[in-house]
C-alpha cells in the first residue's frame, strides 16, 4: 500500500528504488517520437533481456557514454576495437552478442533512414494511433501481443537483433505506443492524454 499522500502507482516500480519510481512517473508510457530516443530505448530493452530493467536504468548514463550517445552514424562505424573496449567496460552489460547487436541495429537504422524516418517506421504500425489500454490488475497485462510479434518480425527482417516480441512489447510500453499504466495509477490519464495528441500518420 502506498504511504499516506503518496501517488498510487503501478506495482512494478516497488518502493525501494527512487530511480525506478521516477522513471515510472516521468518517462514510462510517455509517447516518444525522437529518432535517437527511440533507437536508444530499443537497444536498452535488448540489453535488458534476461535482466531487470532497474539494472539497465542504473547503468543508462554509462551506456550513453559507451555507445557514443546512441548516435547511429557513429555507432554504425564501431569495429572490433570498440567491441573489445566495451567488453572491458564495467559500467555496462558486458555481453558480446548484445554489443554486436547494438552496432548491427545502428546499421539497420541507417538502411531504414534511406527510405523513411525510424520514428515513422515504428509508429506506422499503429494505423489508428497509440493504444490506450484499461487494465485494472497487473496480471492482465500481456508479455507480448500480435502487434509486437509483427513488429518483431519486421525489425528482424531489416537486420535488427535482440528484438523478440516480448522485448518489442516492453519497448512499446515504455515509448507510449501502448498505455499499460493501470487505470488506478496516477499516470494512466496523463499518458492517455499525451497519446491522444499523437495523430497518425507520422
Amino acid at each position: 500500500m502506498p504511504q499516506s499522500g503518496a501517488p498510487v502507482r503501478c506495482p512494478w516500480p516497488g518502493i525501494e528504488a527512487e530511480i525506478y519510481a521516477n522513471y515510472h512517473d516521468t518517462e514510462w508510457g510517455v509517447p516518444k517520437l525522437g529518432e535517437r530516443d527511440l533507437f536508444e530505448k530499443l537497444n536498452l530493452e535488448g540489453f535488458q533481456a534476461g535482466l531487470s530493467w532497474l539494472t539497465i536504468l542504473r547503468k543508462r548514463e554509462n551506456f550513453r557514454t559507451a555507445f557514443a550517445g546512441f548516435d547511429v552514424e557513429r555507432l554504425a562505424r564501431f569495429g572490433e576495437k570498440d567491441i573489445v573496449r566495451l567488453m572491458g567496460d564495467v559500467g555496462i552489460v558486458r555481453n558480446r552478442a548484445k554489443i554486436e547487436a547494438a552496432i548491427a541495429n545502428a546499421q539497420a537504422f541507417l538502411n531504414i533512414a534511406e527510405q523513411e524516418s525510424f520514428s515513422g517506421f515504428l509508429w506506422g504500425f499503429l494505423d489508428n494511433g497509440p493504444i490506450a489500454n484499461r487494465w485494472r490488475t497487473f496480471s492482465e497485462i500481456p508479455a507480448q501481443t500480435e502487434l509486437s510479434k509483427w513488429i518483431s518480425v519486421e525489425l528482424k527482417r531489416r537486420g535488427f537483433r535482440f528484438v523478440g516480441p516480448t522485448t518489442v512489447y516492453a519497448f512499446m510500453q515504455s515509448v507510449g505506443m501502448v498505455n499499460d499504466h493501470l487505470v488506478g495509477c496516477h499516470r494512466h490519464r496523463p499518458c492517455a492524454q499525451l497519446q491522444a495528441q499523437v495523430k497518425p500518420p507520422l
